[in-house]
């Protein structure tokens, strides 16, 4: 058997080849937007059902990617194979939705099958191909060409460039779309709640703080020593120190500790009113998590109490708790 001979320097040299050919792809699609493109992102914003993207084959996959992007930046969107749309599943297609048909030769024998029915239905239909004189294309109510001069594949023959150039088109049109919702990134966090951006943009401090008897806190005027078996019992590190009202006046670390034995030695006398750190930083429980996560790296902290709007202690927080939620 033969092998095709190749080195380092020729393999990088393809690499380059491709990545290059698919950018000028891109670039070229970036070049030629035009009015036919505002036509597509109006048509999906009108949608008052669902967006329902096809296709076959490598066009599939790629139309599976941009039903994912929609749907999860405002689009309700969802993917139909061609192939099945022709044996049952063009029944989950309403004249209220809006198709997307991706085909780069616009002659898919599955997608034209379907073409009739939706075009009797009024559904509205956005072809992408690179040929504007295909069948699917003249069928279309809004054709976005994504044409391209050649594949990057050296054989001419695997979809390479033109499934980048589809892929960049439609994450074009999810873009778009977002932005004139209004799309934000908490809305983007509703959508994605087990991702980090979910976890930063849907965790509250109420949701991961200490409360009860986990929380640790004494009175102004008991002794440091007071102070030291509270913090040893509830494990993380520290006590707040709260008046009469249950109000928040100060709190005492094992830090502070540390350097109050240094400084004085002898402890056993000390009221720990004269020693705590006053007005630390606090934390509402309705604020975001990543927020108590910013205050701590902001003050080299790892513990934080918790305060209602009268400085009322009703939790703590400690960094391994947003570790644990995966806030950080």
């Amino acid at each position: 058997m033969i092998e095709h001979a190749h080195t380092k320097d020729s393999t990088l040299k393809l690499a380059r080849s491709v990545l290059e050919k698919e950018a000028q792809a891109v670039e070229h699609l970036a070049e030629h937007l035009d009015e036919t493109f505002l036509k597509a992102v109006q048509c999906l914003l009108n949608c008052k059902g669902r967006v329902v993207v096809s296709g076959v084959g490598k066009s599939g996959h790629v139309g599976r990617k941009l039903a994912a992007t929609l749907a999860s930046t405002g689009t309700p969107a969802f993917f139909v194979h061609a192939a099945e749309a022709a044996h049952g599943d063009l029944g989950m297609i309403t004249k209220n939705d809006v198709v997307i048909a991706i085909s780069n030769s616009g002659t898919t024998n599955e997608l034209l099958t379907i073409v009739p029915l939706l075009k009797r239905e009024g559904t509205p239909l956005i072809a992408m191909t690179s040929a504007p004189e295909s069948t699917l294309a003249r069928y279309a109510d809004i054709h976005l060409d994504i044409g391209v001069h050649q594949e990057a594949c050296p054989l001419g023959l695997a979809p390479t460039t033109s499934t980048t150039a589809t892929m960049a088109m439609g994450d074009a049109l999810a873009v778009a779309c977002l932005d004139a919702k209004g799309f934000k990134p908490e809305d983007f966090a509703r959508s994605h709640p087990g991702g980090a951006l979910g976890r930063k943009l849907l965790i509250h401090v109420r949701d991961v703080m200490r409360t009860g008897d986990k929380v640790p806190c004494v009175e102004e005027h008991v002794s440091v020593l007071d102070a030291v078996r509270e913090i040893t019992k509830k494990h993380i590190g520290m006590t707040a120190i709260v008046n009469a009202q249950n109000q928040v006046v100060g709190i005492f670390t094992e830090g502070d500790l540390r350097r109050l034995i240094e400084k004085v030695g002898d402890i056993r006398s000390i009221v720990i009113s004269s020693v705590m750190t006053p007005n630390p930083k606090t934390v509402s429980e309705s604020a975001l998590a990543a927020e108590a996560a910013h205050i701590l790296d902001a003050s080299l902290c790892n513990q934080l109490l918790v305060v209602d709007s009268e400085k009322h202690l009703i939790g703590a927080l400690h960094l391994h708790d947003l570790m644990t939620a995966k806030v950080i």
